[in-house]
Formats: C-alpha cells, structure tokens, sequence
C-alpha cells in the first residue's frame, strides 16, 4: 500500500516537471499533456514492451492517465507559482526515482530474470521518462550531464537484489532501498555532484609542408598591368601624339635614331628639349 501511494506521487511530480518542460518551449495544452504523459508513464511503458509485461500499467490502471492529465492541466493554471515550490519538486523528483527503481526491479525478478536484466529495468523505469521528454522538448537529456541521477540507481538495485537473496521480508527490503536511493539523490542535489565529464572539441592541427601528401606549385600572377605610363620626353602639344611617337616614347632611343629628339627632322608638334 505505501508503495502505491509513493508511486502515485512520483507520477505526479514527474507530470508536473513534464509540463513545466513543455511551457518553456511554449506548447499549447495537448502538447503539454502528452509531455507530461510520457515523462511520468513513459519509463514504465518502454520497460514493459521490452521486458514483454503486458498489459501496459496504465492501460491496467487507466486512471494513472487521469492523474497525470490533471496534474498538467494544475501545472498550466498554477505556474506563476511554480517557482516557489522548486525545492519541493526537487524532493519529489527523488521519491519518483526511487520508487521507480523498486517497481523496475521487482517486475523484472517477478519475471525470473536475472540481476542484469534487473538492473536494466531498474534503470529504464526511473530515468527514461525525463529522456523522453527532453528529447520530445528538443534538447540534451538532464540526466546524461547533471548531479548524479542514473547513477544512483545501480546502488539502489543492489541493495533490493541483495536483501532478497538473503531472505529480508519484503517490506524491509522496499524501504531500505527507497531510503538509499533517495538519501543518494539529495545528497547528490545539495552537494552538486557529478560523474567527470568528457569534453572532447576536434580541432583541425596546421599541416606542414612536408606533411602533406600532395604538393601543388603555388600559382603565380598572369596578371597583366594594361595602363599606358607615358614617359616624359617632351613636351607635348594640344594635338595627341601619333603612333609612331608612342613607339619611340615606349624604346630607348639612340642618336641614330631619325625619330630622336636631336634629329632635326623630327616631327613638327614636338618641341627639343
């Protein structure tokens, strides 16, 4: 009976977290209902389609819907006080997980599987929902680089597999493993604790000359200047210079030359210097 109240909470805090998620990327009321849906059911679901535990949980209790439908619709209309209540969810979140955890890895020993696969069931029903929802809201999942949060539910899983098999009545088994599971957690909150974090950013290393496989000449200029730089042998007239005399301005001349500035023939419109 505790159990079910406990779990009947955890879908509701993750209810509420699933819809505060979907108003910050400003969804309309269905869309925040099927986030807050999948973020408190979603674990459950995806652990039984993997394990082959039918029926769904809730499709044999249709009435976690209605909770979790209400607890989103209560989110929408009270948000503007949400932001007092962070710790709370914050505790809530943690009985979520823990509670969790527990259901995964007695569905899977019900089952007659064994601690691996118990484990995996323990991990999927606790922490993929707030997947679910993060990828649904379009960015990375908190729990792949926040405080510890999946990796609390290994050591809750132990704990549970462990009083089992030596014989630990139920009841004792089920609140010492939901006491560890969310004393970790907080701890893990109020100390900001995390597992290291592997940063890896490419950078492209400068290739040297002689590193490189292929080695191509570097292209020269075949660029040609076109401007005409007129030299200043004379001076010139109003009338523009004939052909003739851009040649000779353009090549050196020598006394020879009968277009030379000392002939005494040269052209009538260029004055000797």
């Amino acid at each position: 009976m505790l159990l079910t109240v406990l779990f009947l909470i955890g879908i509701t805090a993750e209810a509420m977290t699933g819809a505060l998620a979907a108003g910050r990327q400003k969804m309309d009321l269905f869309g925040v209902t099927m986030v807050a849906c999948v973020t408190a059911l979603g674990g459950g679901s995806v652990r039984d389609m993997l394990l082959g535990h039918y029926p769904l949980s809730w499709v044999e209790h249709p009435y976690y819907l209605v909770i979790v439908a209400v607890a989103a619709i209560i989110t929408v209309l009270t948000s503007s006080l949400m932001t007092y209540f962070r710790i709370l969810f914050l505790v809530l979140d943690s009985v979520g997980l823990a509670v969790f955890t527990i259901f995964g890895v007695r569905i899977a020993l019900e089952m007659d599987y064994g601690f691996i696969i118990a484990l995996v069931s323990g991990l999927i029903t606790g922490v993929m929902g707030g997947i679910l929802r993060d990828i649904l809201c379009n960015r990375i999942p908190l729990v792949f680089h926040k405080e510890l949060y999946a990796s609390i539910v290994p050591v809750g899983v132990i704990v549970y597999y462990g009083l089992t098999e030596l014989g630990v009545s139920e009841d004792i088994t089920v609140l010492s493993s939901l006491l560890i599971v969310f004393t970790l957690r907080i701890i893990a909150i109020y100390f900001k604790l995390s597992l290291p974090v592997f940063d890896y950013q490419e950078k492209q290393a400068p290739r040297l000359e002689r590193n490189k496989l292929w080695h191509f000449p570097r292209r020269t200029s075949t660029r040609h200047s076109y401007g005409f730089h007129w030299k200043k042998y004379g001076r010139l007239s109003r009338s523009a210079p004939s052909g003739d005399d851009i040649v000779s301005a353009a090549s050196p001349q020598t006394p020879d030359d009968p277009q030379s500035p000392d002939d005494p023939h040269a052209p009538a419109h260029i004055e000797r210097s």
